[in-house]
């Protein structure tokens, strides 16, 4: 089936670029740069993203996906050639910035086509299964990214990564054809994005994903730093964070049932309120057991939301937009990732580290709020 070739395309993708994550900053590291150099070398993973992923989602819509896809994979490539053959800090940068815009061209080609592959019923268990297949490339890029430096060096680790995002090729040359095409009059007489952000369903849900991305990049930054400031072992502090992600896997397991459970958008509501609940415990506690408890329930929602959400804006998007919808998400999502942290930090450090808690509980309880049930949303069948 083609949604399976998704899957597929997805699971080599996401590891590969995972690995390259690690790989990177390492290398950096590697050859003398700075903490700043490679926190600068970690956003340039997402400034072509922030600035192209629209018009990516755009050519999407008009030309299909097959082509973006074989061209984003053959760049993300070609491009890890280039600290292999030419060690350097600008090789590295180049290198950093390309995977970045192929991963972003990956992320909204692939979400929409599993949102075209997938009937009205089964769009749930799909957008759930592609969420699912991301988590286990999280897990398996960095370990592949490692084991590459350990045993074979730098250089040779790009290399091997370099061969391991040429392998979606073969699967789209050999299987596309199944792949559905694009819909070049819809698109032509699109009026921009300002006629998406018109669409109530779009609008709400881009905001809601705001306050998602926001208040999971939160925690990933200060509950380590609440952990330290209480005395946590560096160990404790990773078993407490990995027990988030293995919540947001588990729940992605059981997504199916859920929403045949519960609406939508109720679902989706009460894991930002659950998530704010474990928000406003989370400083209240010392005990390693009680926080890693509360960061799995925390996980719980959270893993819950992000499918919804996506499957939410390719359901409210106009015919014919989805991509360009899609990009229009990702947008944002780099843009909050690149500007959140960096205002919610000034916050933090003016106010301390319980107050952050309870301003991320309160985003949280906003974003349970504004997915309440009412909004008239446009489910179609495509």
């Amino acid at each position: 089936m083609p949604i399976y070739l998704v899957f597929a395309v997805s699971f080599i993708n996401g590891t590969a670029v995972q690995a390259i994550r690690v790989v990177l900053p390492l290398y950096a590291l590697h050859l003398g740069a700075s903490p700043l150099t490679v926190g600068i070398l970690g956003a340039s993973f997402a400034v072509l993203p922030l600035l192209l992923s629209v018009p990516a989602g755009k050519a999407a819509d008009r030309f299909g996906s097959r082509w973006l896809l074989i061209l984003a994979a053959l760049g993300g490539s070609l491009v890890m050639l280039v600290p292999y053959f030419e060690p350097g800090l600008p090789a590295i940068f180049i290198a950093a910035a390309i995977v970045g815009l192929a991963f972003g061209i990956y992320s909204v080609s692939l979400q929409n086509l599993v949102g075209l592959l997938s009937s009205r019923d089964a769009r749930a268990q799909n957008f759930s299964n592609y969420s699912l297949t991301n988590s286990v490339a999280n897990f398996m890029g960095p370990l592949i990214g490692g084991l590459s430096i350990e045993h074979s060096g730098y250089d040779y680790a790009c290399l091997y990564l370099a061969v391991l995002t040429l392998l979606p090729i073969a699967l789209l040359v050999v299987w596309s054809g199944a792949l559905p095409g694009g819909m070049r009059q819809v698109t032509q007489t699109s009026t921009g994005i300002r006629s998406l952000l018109a669409e109530p369903g779009v609008k709400k849900t881009l905001a809601a994903s705001s306050l998602l991305l926001t208040g999971q990049d939160l925690y990933r930054i200060y509950m380590p730093v609440y952990g330290h400031a209480i005395g946590l072992s560096p160990s404790i502090i990773g078993i407490v964070l990995a027990a988030f992600s293995a919540a947001a896997f588990v729940v992605r397991l059981i997504m199916e049932r859920l929403i045949a459970r519960f609406k939508v958008e109720r679902l989706l509501a009460t894991s930002f309120y659950v998530a704010a609940v474990c928000l406003i415990l989370m400083p209240l506690f010392k005990d390693a057991m009680m926080l890693a408890l509360i960061s799995f329930t925390f996980g719980l929602g959270m893993g819950c939301s992000q499918p919804i959400i996506t499957m939410l804006m390719f359901s409210n998007s106009p015919e014919g937009r989805s991509g360009e919808a899609l990009g229009l998400r990702m947008t944002v999502v780099h843009f909050t990732r690149l500007v959140g942290p960096l205002i919610f930090g000034a916050i933090g450090s003016a106010l301390g580290l319980f107050p952050m808690f309870l301003v991320n509980a309160f985003m949280m309880g906003a974003g349970g709020f504004m997915s309440q049930p009412g909004t008239k949303n446009r489910e179609r069948d495509r």
